[in-house]
């Protein structure tokens, strides 16, 4: 069978990194090829140069059996290449139809733009994703989940014959899941080659026909997705095995209570939530899209005003009105949107690390210390693996995972007693996550006190000490962590509707 693509030998170079180094990779028609590596492995890298955003410095790309060089992303769409990336990058204050068909708007006669054309397309292209969505809706006001929805439909819209998904599931529930894999599975009949960037092991079994793996730039090995098992895969991605220790719950006994929510509300998003963590604790959120989760965090950082609701940090009531009056309580919260919320993406590593505590490199005059920000830098660089040429470099330059590394540094810095991670995992790989959850436990075994949000229930029951569980902007029920609780446990409450059976917490 003729391949879509083949790409052979192909090198890349930045600033002091070896990005690539003799890579190979092919896609056939009608083929679900799974792409996997380590963040920092090469995989967005190499994507980009097949997408024409980078240019490549060596070897060779053959698209339909012509050798070409893409030099833009435009050229590529033209060659027949679509790319969804892991950070979205749609703009917020135009509709989802604007976005989509952006530079590429119907018009009328004298060259006017055609509202109704230009919706009516959107809306088919949503028809046929069986997604429900106004195409006149701002894309600002909707959840990250529906963001990416409208980042797949933009991709759609220019009908590719290579579609490369980096992490297209990393922001949406189960039922958002199912929905997209019927598309890929329309696509695959329809001819159409994806390349499907994932860290989420069990996505290969179900979608994925063959699966490359790259570590540190380089070209690992290409398996059968159904005959090769999850753990070769997990082995050849990172050059060793993998195994996770089963939860230990500490007995935290008469540990201080560090954080107690009485009564939080805020609108219709958050109803009469009340829970208390102890130093040392690991308390894990869990529930379905648009349960609340979030909103719960933000509300108690200051992110958004509540309605209602008493936070204590320590045993004493504190009045929380900005994310500032968070921060002086010693409370930090990792937002799930690390690149709108958590960083300066312009701005270096070593800056992006200071900025919370800026106060601790400043002079009276009110001039930094650049030596003890860089040497500050270079100490969490070490202790968290951030993998970087320098703590110069920008912070948009990393990957996904590495990005996250720096939002934690930012946090362990300020040295709150109370850590928020919201969607801590979010777009990373297998072997970076055992390295966070790790450091999770080593923060509270060290007398932190850690909340926990996540959307993958097997990282919630590996994480959590107790779990609560909401449901459309309640708390349903607190469950143990460890062995005694099962996934149906979670997903009963989760679904529980009924005011009524809300579980009221003790500690």
């Amino acid at each position: 069978m003729s391949k879509l693509v083949e790409m052979t030998g192909i090198e890349k170079y930045f600033p002091g990194v070896h990005a690539l180094k003799s890579v190979q990779f092919d896609i056939a028609p009608g083929e679900v090829h799974a792409l996997m590596g380590e963040n920092g492995a090469g995989k967005s890298t190499l994507m980009k140069i097949l997408s024409g955003i980078y240019q490549r410095d060596g070897g060779d790309l053959i698209i339909a059996g012509q050798s070409v060089n893409p030099t833009t992303p435009g050229e590529a769409q033209d060659l027949g290449i679509g790319i969804i990336h892991q950070e979205l990058s749609l703009m917020n204050d135009l509709t989802a139809a604007q976005n989509i068909f952006i530079g590429r708007e119907p018009r009328k006669s004298f060259g006017r733009l055609d509202e109704v054309a230009l919706n009516a397309k959107t809306a088919e292209i949503f028809a046929s994703m069986n997604l429900n969505l106004d195409p006149k809706v701002l894309v600002g006001s909707l959840t990250i989940a529906k963001q990416q929805m409208v980042e797949i439909a933009k991709a759609l819209s220019f009908r590719s014959r290579v579609l490369i998904m980096d992490e297209p599931t990393a922001a949406l529930n189960d039922a958002e899941i199912a929905e997209l894999f019927a598309i890929i599975r329309r696509l695959k009949s329809e001819g159409v080659g994806i390349v499907y960037i994932s860290h989420k092991m069990d996505e290969l079994k179900q979608i994925a026909d063959r699966v490359t793996v790259m570590r540190d730039g380089e070209y690992v090995g290409t398996v059968g997705a159904a005959e090769t098992p999850i753990s070769q895969i997990i082995a050849m991605m990172v050059g060793r095995e993998v195994n996770e220790k089963p939860l230990e719950v500490p007995d935290l006994g008469g540990a201080e209570v560090s954080l107690k929510v009485q009564g939080l509300s805020r609108g219709k998003e958050i109803k009469d939530v009340s829970f208390a963590v102890q130093r040392g604790e690991i308390l894990g959120f869990a529930g379905l899209m648009g349960a609340g989760r979030t909103e719960v965090a933000r509300a108690i950082f200051g992110a958004d005003r509540r309605d209602a609701g008493v936070i204590e940090v320590h045993g004493a009531k504190v009045d929380i009105q900005s994310p500032s009056d968070a921060v002086k309580a010693g409370i930090g919260y990792l937002s799930e949107d690390r690149k709108h919320f958590g960083l300066a993406t312009g701005m270096n590593v070593r800056d992006n690390i200071a900025l919370s505590s800026l106060d601790l490199f400043a002079s009276r005059q009110g001039v930094l210390n650049e030596d003890k920000m860089a040497d500050t830098a270079k100490f969490f660089i070490h202790q968290l693996g951030i993998r970087t040429p320098s703590d110069s470099q920008e912070v948009r330059l990393l990957s996904g995972g590495n990005q996250q590394k720096v939002v934690i540094a930012k946090w362990l810095l300020r040295d709150c007693d109370i850590l928020i991670f919201d969607e801590p995992t979010r777009g990373i790989d297998i072997g970076a996550k055992s390295e966070i959850y790790k450091l999770l436990e080593e923060l509270a075994s060290e007398g932190k006190t850690i909340i926990v949000i996540s959307s993958e229930l097997p990282e919630i029951m590996r994480l959590s000490h107790r779990i609560a569980v909401m449901c459309e902007g309640r708390l349903t029920g607190i469950l143990p962590g460890g062995k005694e609780t099962t996934q149906e446990d979670i997903m009963q409450l989760a679904t529980q509707r009924d005011a009524a059976m809300r579980v009221a917490e003790t500690v």
